[in-house]
């Protein structure tokens, strides 16, 4: 099939099958007397598997070295390669959650201080330790020089 259909079929731009071709992970096409290239009924399926690897978030490196086993893709390559996967997820999910909490409390402790006219200031974290600290340092000279300047501007 020509390349036109190939993408048409999966949805994915011809310069984008030019590039996986270029890349290794789609066999070369033929070329027809027209010069156009050619593909094989394999390639779709390719296509297919490269596309659904990509939604997983699978990188084209770890792609090629499955897609260009000598014989086929392994059973177990494919299940350890998966549940590899599995585990970044949810390492990035932990990372997530974390990091979802440290901004959830910085905004209370934001909207803490500013009701209250005060700013936050943040300290360096201790030696050795790459933790956000867990209370702000409050500048409360700041604030009321701020008070005072808006109530001098009434």
């Amino acid at each position: 099939m020509k390349i036109g259909e190939l993408a048409s079929r999966t949805g994915i731009s011809p310069s984008a099958i030019r590039f996986y071709e270029a890349s290794g992970l789609l066999p070369p096409a033929t070329r027809g007397a027209n010069g156009y290239r050619v593909y094989e009924d394999g390639a779709l399926q390719k296509l297919l598997v490269i596309q659904l690897a990509q939604r997983l978030g699978f990188s084209l490196e770890s792609l090629r070295a499955v897609l260009n086993q000598a014989h086929g893709m392994p059973h177990d390559v494919i299940m350890e390669r998966m549940h590899q996967r599995l585990e970044e997820i949810d390492a990035m999910q932990a990372a997530l959650r974390v990091q979802r909490r440290e901004l959830v409390a910085l905004i209370g402790r934001l909207e803490d201080d500013w009701a209250q006219g005060e700013c936050l200031t943040l300290e360096p974290p201790a030696a050795g330790c790459g933790a956000v600290p867990s209370s702000p340092t409050r500048r409360p000279g700041h604030a009321r020089a701020r008070r005072h300047e808006s109530a001098g501007a009434r």
